[in-house]
């Protein structure tokens, strides 16, 4: 067993279990492997698209591994059950949207505004090629209320930490807050669902252009 801060760490198979001591969570087990990579990514790739189409309660551990063409063994080399699968993936997900978002604004170099209509865009791209993330963060309320409750407040943390930094830069013209950055992430949300999901031909850099004139209106 490791001890790292308020996490320790044990060796199981393939992989090595992370457990919040302070709240006796269980992290993903983390595959010691590139073999162990790569099935895990099988595996969580496999639950978006099943739990995606079916939802949780319809679908099962065996039709997952079968669909990520692993073996129902190699499921419990990384997951505990149907259950742990869903919170490793709603983390993923939430995780993957950041990736995914993180270097378009790593290479804007305009303002903060600008900053967040890039993001939108970045965002609404992702949605539209991942149509099953809003299934999966809507039935992580019930399912897994945690990994649901972290992502948002993890997605809104990072747009507000945006906030401030613009903030100190002079660039903003109000103190911002968490009410702002959860209204900017409630106008994403539903802009992904309405032109994400539901709409497959709109061009997106010009709703994120429209939003971001509201923002510019509100903050600049």
């Amino acid at each position: 067993m490791l001890w790292r801060g308020n996490c320790a760490t044990l060796r199981h198979g393939e992989g090595e279990i992370r457990v919040d001591l302070a709240t006796g969570v269980k992290a993903p087990r983390e595959p010691r492997t590139e073999r162990g990579r790569r099935t895990q990514r099988a595996i969580l790739d496999a639950a978006a698209a099943e739990f995606g189409e079916k939802g949780f309660h319809e679908s099962s551990i065996v039709s997952i591994t079968i669909r990520a063409g692993v073996a129902l063994g190699s499921f419990y080399t990384y997951f505990e059950s149907k259950e742990a699968l869903f919170k490793a993936l709603v983390a993923d997900m939430s995780g993957r949207v950041r990736d995914h978002v993180a270097p378009v604004l790593a290479a804007h170099g305009g303002g903060a505004i600008g900053a967040e209509g890039i993001a939108l865009a970045a965002f609404l791209d992702f949605a539209r090629s991942h149509k099953e993330i809003y299934r999966i963060i809507d039935e992580a309320e019930f399912v897994a209320p945690e990994a649901w409750r972290a992502h948002y407040l993890n997605t809104a943390a990072r747009i507000l930490e945006r906030l401030q930094a613009a903030r100190a830069k002079g660039e903003l013209g109000v103190e911002p807050s968490e009410v702002h950055a959860w209204a900017i992430m409630g106008m994403n949300v539903f802009l992904g669902l309405r032109f994400g999901v539901m709409d497959g031909d709109t061009d997106l850099t010009e709703v994120a252009a429209q939003a971001n004139a509201l923002l510019k209106g509100g903050l600049g």
